[in-house]
Protein backbone atom coordinates (compact mmCIF):
# COMPACT_ATOMS: atom_id res chain seq x y z
CA UNK A 1 0.00 0.00 0.00
CA UNK A 2 1.33 3.43 -0.85
CA UNK A 3 0.27 6.80 0.41
CA UNK A 4 -0.03 9.58 -2.12
CA UNK A 5 1.59 12.86 -1.12
CA UNK A 6 -0.86 15.69 -1.77
CA UNK A 7 0.15 19.12 -3.02
CA UNK A 8 -1.03 22.41 -1.50
CA UNK A 9 -3.95 22.79 -3.90
CA UNK A 10 -5.21 19.28 -3.16
CA UNK A 11 -4.89 19.81 0.60
CA UNK A 12 -6.72 23.15 0.44
CA UNK A 13 -9.53 21.44 -1.49
CA UNK A 14 -10.17 19.28 1.60
CA UNK A 15 -10.86 22.34 3.77
CA UNK A 16 -14.42 23.49 4.42
CA UNK A 17 -15.21 27.19 4.84
CA UNK A 18 -18.24 28.60 6.65
CA UNK A 19 -18.20 32.25 5.63
CA UNK A 20 -19.73 34.81 7.98
CA UNK A 21 -21.11 37.15 5.32
CA UNK A 22 -20.85 40.79 6.29
CA UNK A 23 -18.63 40.10 9.33
CA UNK A 24 -15.02 39.75 8.15
CA UNK A 25 -12.62 38.52 10.81
CA UNK A 26 -9.79 40.47 9.18
CA UNK A 27 -10.01 44.15 8.27
CA UNK A 28 -7.58 45.63 5.76
CA UNK A 29 -7.01 49.34 5.15
CA UNK A 30 -6.56 49.60 1.38
CA UNK A 31 -5.24 53.16 1.68
CA UNK A 32 -2.37 51.97 3.89
CA UNK A 33 -1.76 48.97 1.63
CA UNK A 34 -1.42 51.33 -1.35
CA UNK A 35 1.47 53.10 0.39
CA UNK A 36 3.25 49.86 1.35
CA UNK A 37 6.41 49.39 -0.70
CA UNK A 38 6.86 45.67 0.06
CA UNK A 39 3.29 44.31 -0.04
CA UNK A 40 4.49 41.03 1.48
CA UNK A 41 0.89 39.91 1.97
CA UNK A 42 0.75 39.11 -1.75
CA UNK A 43 3.50 36.53 -1.25
CA UNK A 44 3.15 35.13 2.28
CA UNK A 45 -0.56 34.26 2.44
CA UNK A 46 -0.78 30.47 1.96
CA UNK A 47 -4.41 30.70 0.82
CA UNK A 48 -3.62 33.55 -1.60
CA UNK A 49 -6.37 35.74 -0.14
CA UNK A 50 -4.42 38.86 -1.05
CA UNK A 51 -4.31 39.72 -4.75
CA UNK A 52 -3.16 42.69 -6.77
CA UNK A 53 -5.91 44.07 -9.01
CA UNK A 54 -5.65 47.39 -10.83
CA UNK A 55 -2.52 48.22 -8.79
CA UNK A 56 -4.53 47.84 -5.57
CA UNK A 57 -4.25 45.12 -2.91
CA UNK A 58 -7.56 43.29 -2.58
CA UNK A 59 -8.38 40.90 0.25
CA UNK A 60 -10.99 38.12 0.17
CA UNK A 61 -11.57 36.71 3.66
CA UNK A 62 -13.82 33.86 2.49
CA UNK A 63 -10.88 31.52 1.81
CA UNK A 64 -8.77 32.54 4.80
CA UNK A 65 -6.98 29.72 6.66
CA UNK A 66 -6.83 31.81 9.88
CA UNK A 67 -3.08 31.24 10.19
CA UNK A 68 -2.24 34.84 11.16
CA UNK A 69 0.65 35.14 8.70
CA UNK A 70 -0.67 38.42 7.28
CA UNK A 71 -0.99 39.91 10.74
CA UNK A 72 2.60 39.04 11.61
CA UNK A 73 4.19 39.91 8.26
CA UNK A 74 2.30 43.12 7.45
CA UNK A 75 4.99 45.81 7.41
CA UNK A 76 2.73 48.76 6.62
CA UNK A 77 0.12 47.69 9.19
CA UNK A 78 -2.63 47.60 6.57
CA UNK A 79 -4.11 44.69 8.54
CA UNK A 80 -5.92 46.88 11.04
CA UNK A 81 -7.87 44.13 12.80
CA UNK A 82 -7.39 40.36 13.01
CA UNK A 83 -9.69 38.13 15.07
CA UNK A 84 -10.85 34.57 14.89
CA UNK A 85 -14.25 34.16 13.19
CA UNK A 86 -17.39 34.03 15.31
CA UNK A 87 -18.59 30.65 16.60
CA UNK A 88 -19.62 28.11 13.91
CA UNK A 89 -17.85 30.16 11.21
CA UNK A 90 -14.38 29.86 9.73
CA UNK A 91 -12.34 27.01 8.34
CA UNK A 92 -12.53 23.29 9.13
CA UNK A 93 -9.39 21.47 8.04
CA UNK A 94 -9.09 18.26 6.05
CA UNK A 95 -12.74 17.35 5.66
CA UNK A 96 -13.44 14.47 3.34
Amino acid sequence: MSIKKLGPEELLALDKFSVDEGHPHILVDKALCATCALQVCLVVCPARCYRLKDDQVNFEYAGCLECGTCRVMCTGKGVTSWNYPRATFGVSFRCS
